[in-house]
């Protein structure tokens, strides 16, 4: 079982620490408000009040233990100090897998360049697949692989119905590599066709409306895919 040492338990911290305990990992939470371990204590394996720019401190709940450390702190003023402390301490703790939060691309090159092996944008991030979702909104469930390339699943749409997948032609016209069909309740049953998941695509497949495709390729191409 890994061991994560979530410090800083605001909005963001909490959250992660509770899904990370819900998977099933060893998490110890950090904060100094009271009140917040308190309300976290039955949700996580260990919520500890402590100072975390105190190096003792941290070395007394044995976070020097924790296989990675997130440090969730808010960024303004006095807190901003307090998460590159954090960063230098847990790098010397000998922690190696240390993800820092932070709210603009200097505060994250400031936390790299003392030791955060990782940062994190989440509001960046948020906007980012927002974004995405208001301009692509058929395509669900994106997973990016590389920067800029996703797989995702796309719901068929009605200009696709009864096509094969040579006539659809995917790579050829939109630039995006089709990977596997999950066909819609009663998409196929009529139709003397192949239902459930099709794991090999051939050019000869018909594709209905309301299909699932989990396709790859360049957000900005998939983004492109039609929606009607």
């Amino acid at each position: 079982m890994r061991t994560f040492a979530v410090i800083g338990l605001g909005r963001f911290g909490r959250k992660l620490a509770i899904a990370l305990t819900a998977s099933g990992a060893e998490v110890i939470a950090i904060d100094r408000d009271r009140a917040v371990i308190d309300e976290l204590r039955d949700d996580v394996t260990h919520a500890v009040r402590l100072d975390s720019t105190d190096l003792e401190a941290l070395k007394s709940q044995a976070v020097d233990r924790a296989d990675v450390a997130v440090i969730g702190i808010g960024q303004g003023g006095q807190a901003f100090e307090a998460a590159v402390l954090t960063v230098v301490n847990l790098k010397q703790l000998g922690i190696k897998n240390i993800y820092a939060r932070a709210q603009n691309l200097i505060a994250g090159q400031v936390l790299a360049a003392v030791g955060a092996s990782e940062v994190i944008y989440p509001e960046v991030e948020s906007a980012q697949r927002w974004a995405y979702k208001l301009i692509a909104p058929h395509i669900s469930e994106k997973i990016d692989f590389a920067p800029g390339y996703s797989l995702a699943r796309v719901r068929a749409p009605a200009s696709w119905n009864n096509k094969t997948i040579a006539q659809i032609d995917l790579r050829k016209r939109y630039n995006v590599n089709l990977i596997a069909i999950k066909r819609s309740e009663g998409g196929a049953q009529g139709n003397n066709e192949e239902s459930g998941i099709i794991n090999v695509p051939m050019p000869q497949t018909v594709v209905y409306t309301g299909d699932t495709l989990m396709v790859a390729g360049s957000d900005e191409d998939m983004a492109k895919l039609p929606q009607e």
